[in-house]
C-alpha cells in the first residue's frame, strides 16, 4: 500500500476533529473531537513507521511505540477531561461551552476587590464607618 492513502485518511480525520473542536458547543463533543485528532496522529505514526521499516532491515518500530504513548495520554486526557466536565455540569447545570464562558468570574469579581463600592468591609464604605464609630464608643 502506498503511503498516501493513510496520510490522506489521517488528514481527513484530523480536519474533521479540528472542525469539531472549533464548531461544537458541548464540552463532551469537543473532547471527542480532540480524541479524533489524536487518532489521526496515531494513524500517521504507524503508517510512517511501516513505510520506513521497509527501507531498513533492523528497525525499532519507534512509530508504534510512540502510538502506545499517545494512546495512554489520550486515555488520561479523557478521564481527567470527563471528570472536569461532570464537575462543572453538577456545579453550573450545563456543559455548553459558551454559557460556561459567560458565567466565568472576571478578575475584579472577588470579595477582595479594593474598587468595589458595595463592599461593606471597605473602610471607606458609609455603613462600615458608622459601625466603626459605634464600636469605638461602646
Amino acid at each position: 500500500m502506498h503511503i498516501a492513502y493513510p496520510a490522506v485518511l489521517a488528514a481527513l480525520l484530523f480536519c474533521t476533529g479540528l472542525y469539531g473542536v472549533l464548531a461544537r458547543r458541548n464540552a463532551i463533543l469537543v473532547l471527542m473531537s480532540v480524541e479524533l485528532m489524536l487518532n489521526a496522529v496515531n494513524l500517521n505514526l504507524v503508517a510512517f513507521d511501516v513505510w520506513l521499516s521497509r527501507a531498513a532491515k533492523d528497525t525499532l518500530h519507534s512509530g508504534q511505540a510512540l502510538t502506545l504513548f499517545t494512546i495512554a495520554i489520550a486515555a488520561a486526557e479523557i478521564g481527567i477531561g470527563l471528570a472536569i466536565v461532570l464537575a462543572v455540569y453538577r456545579d453550573r447545570g450545563t456543559a455548553d461551552i459558551d454559557r460556561l464562558r459567560d458565567t466565568a468570574e472576571t478578575p475584579g469579581d472577588g470579595p477582595d476587590d479594593p474598587d468595589d463600592p458595595d463592599d461593606p468591609d471597605d473602610p471607606d464604605h458609609p455603613d462600615a464607618s458608622g459601625t466603626e464609630k459605634a464600636e469605638a464608643t461602646a
